[in-house]
Formats: structure tokens, C-alpha cells, sequence
């Protein structure tokens, strides 16, 4: 068959033909008029060719089971000429991963140590670190009416670990108005985020929020707020490193233990086998929940929503 017919039988190109022949893989015969004739075993030798490059053999490397096939076998690693080569690539990719595993190990722990280093105080708000912006296409919670019961409630006398060591007692925070706004998750800054994380509504999102309430601090105390804290189920550390790498002016508090969701019946997500905080804002008078911010979307400009709805109120 000529060079068209038997690429399109082999899944391959003209092109790949004519390499696999100067690479000595393939010897195509020859017509009388000078063009190659390629028969059914030439077809099937490139198919094979294709099949072990495209999992990552180079096409020198399948020599070997091109010569099993020639020499009657059924599959191309019948040969323990061609098991060897297996072996040896699988021995290379282990080598490979190896170094690459320590090279990822070292990058993240660099970018843990740039990450949480904190800006100096020489310098200017512009110059305060932003979080990248999100994605465009993020889904929107809807309301699933889960909030609904929380505007009266009386916060419990619960104390939690704040970002700055200190021991937050909730029913103590203010006796004016506050705002206490609940995320889900910051975690690692050298870790990838949870699988299908942008998928699930309102998740993706909690540095940007977290920023927002930095940058529009003194508009919410024009307002009368008196303090902003923030909570999530997040360990301790990471809420550390981000304060640190955000340089957040607030605290930050750790509930890993959901602590609160049980007694306010807060809503929550499963996401990877774990239980997050959906998030949501409280605006507080003392102990009691004046207004509920709930679904939040777009987290990113969460806070100016907040700061809106303050000077309409005023």
C-alpha cells in the first residue's frame, strides 16, 4: 500500500512514516516506479511505535519490540529483550520522580518561608499584598435557608485561639456593634487546593474576603464597628501565615472542633472527607446577632457589602 494508506492504517502521519524508515525502523519495500510500498507488517510495526511513544518510550527504544513482532510473536513484549526495556524505563521514571519529589519538597518550603514573611511597617497600604484575583466562571451559592433562625441568637461564651496567641472569649468581644465573619478555608500556601474546590459554590474565595475586610477596616469603623474577627475550622498555624502574609490587622480564630456550628447550628460543607464552615457574616450588637450575611457572593467584595449596608442602616 502506498505512504497515505498505510499511515492512516497505523494511526500515524506521512510524516512519522518517512522518520520511523531513516531512524532504521521501518524498510518499507519498493515499487518499480520508486515509491515505497508499505505491507500489513510495516502497518503494524508503526502502530506499534505509536502505541509505546505515546506512553513514553522514545521510537529508539522500541527496537526491541519491533524485532519480537518480526520474529512471529503475537505482541511486541513477548521478548525479554523488550521486558528490559520496561524495567529500564520504569527504573529511569523512579529516578526522575525522586529528584523531582525533592525539588517540589525544597520550592515548597521556600514559598512557605516567602509566604509567611511579614511586609515591614515602613511600608504603604498600596503596597499591601493582594491575593490573586478569582477565577471568573466561580459558581454562586444559592440560599439554602440554613441562616435563616441565626438574627437574635445570643452568641455562647465559647474561647478560641486567636492569631496572636491571645485566648478570645466571644460573648466578651465588644458590647457595640462587631462583625464576626466565618470562612472555610485558607490552609497550606504551598499545598494545591482541594480537589474540585472552584466547583463547590461560595468556597474559593477566603483570601480575597480576608483581604476586603483589611483594606475597608476604616470604613467599617466610620460606621460603629468596633471590631472585626474572623473564624474558621483552619489549624492554627495557617491562620498565622496568613496573617502574616497578608498582614491582616484583625484576629484570626482557629475552630477546628466546629465548636460553634454545634451550638448556633452554623452551615457547613463536606469537601475531600472534611467538614468546613460555609461562609457567612454576622454583624453583632454585644452577644446578640443583629443581621445575617448569608449566602456571600463574591467574597472578594464582601466587605464593601458590608460597609453599605452599615451607612444605610446609619
Amino acid at each position: 500500500m502506498r505512504a497515505s494508506e498505510a499511515a492512516k492504517a497505523a494511526g500515524v502521519t506521512r510524516k512519522a512514516l518517512r522518520y520511523y524508515e531513516e531512524a532504521g525502523l521501518l524498510t518499507p519495500g519498493r515499487l518499480a516506479n520508486g515509491y515505497r510500498e508499505y505491507s500489513p507488517t510495516d502497518v503494524r510495526l508503526a502502530a506499534e511505535i505509536r502505541s509505546l511513544t505515546a506512553i513514553g518510550l522514545t521510537p529508539k527504544e522500541t527496537r526491541p519490540f519491533l524485532d519480537c513482532l518480526r520474529g512471529g510473536h503475537d505482541s511486541g513484549d513477548a521478548c525479554p529483550e523488550s521486558l528490559a526495556v520496561y524495567h529500564q524505563k520504569v527504573r529511569a521514571l523512579d529516578r526522575l520522580i525522586t529528584r523531582l519529589a525533592h525539588t517540589r519538597q525544597q520550592l515548597a518550603e521556600q514559598l512557605r518561608a516567602a509566604a509567611g514573611r511579614p511586609i515591614t511597617d515602613e511600608q504603604e497600604d498600596s503596597m499591601l499584598p493582594k491575593a490573586d484575583p478569582l477565577p471568573g466562571d466561580l459558581p454562586a451559592p444559592t440560599d439554602d435557608g440554613a441562616a435563616d433562625h441565626l438574627p437574635g441568637r445570643q452568641l455562647p461564651p465559647l474561647t478560641f485561639l486567636a492569631t496572636d496567641g491571645s485566648q478570645i472569649r466571644l460573648d466578651a468581644v465588644s458590647a457595640g456593634r462587631w462583625i464576626l465573619f466565618i470562612y472555610p478555608l485558607t490552609g497550606d500556601p504551598a499545598a494545591d487546593i482541594p480537589q474540585g474546590w472552584n466547583e463547590i459554590p461560595g468556597a474559593r474565595g477566603c483570601s480575597q474576603e480576608a483581604c476586603g475586610f483589611r483594606d475597608n477596616l476604616a470604613e467599617l469603623r466610620e460606621c460603629g464597628v468596633d471590631q472585626v474577627v474572623a473564624l474558621s475550622s483552619d489549624r492554627a498555624e495557617y491562620q498565622q501565615a496568613l496573617v502574616r502574609r497578608l498582614h491582616l490587622p484583625y484576629p484570626l480564630l482557629s475552630d477546628p472542633d466546629h465548636y460553634l456550628s454545634r451550638i448556633l447550628d452554623l452551615p457547613t460543607f463536606e469537601a475531600n472527607g472534611t467538614t468546613l464552615y460555609k461562609r457567612i457574616t454576622l454583624v453583632m450588637l454585644g452577644t446578640t446577632i443583629e443581621h445575617v450575611f448569608y449566602p456571600i457572593f463574591p467574597p472578594d467584595t464582601h466587605a464593601q457589602e458590608v460597609v453599605q449596608w452599615l451607612r444605610e442602616r446609619a
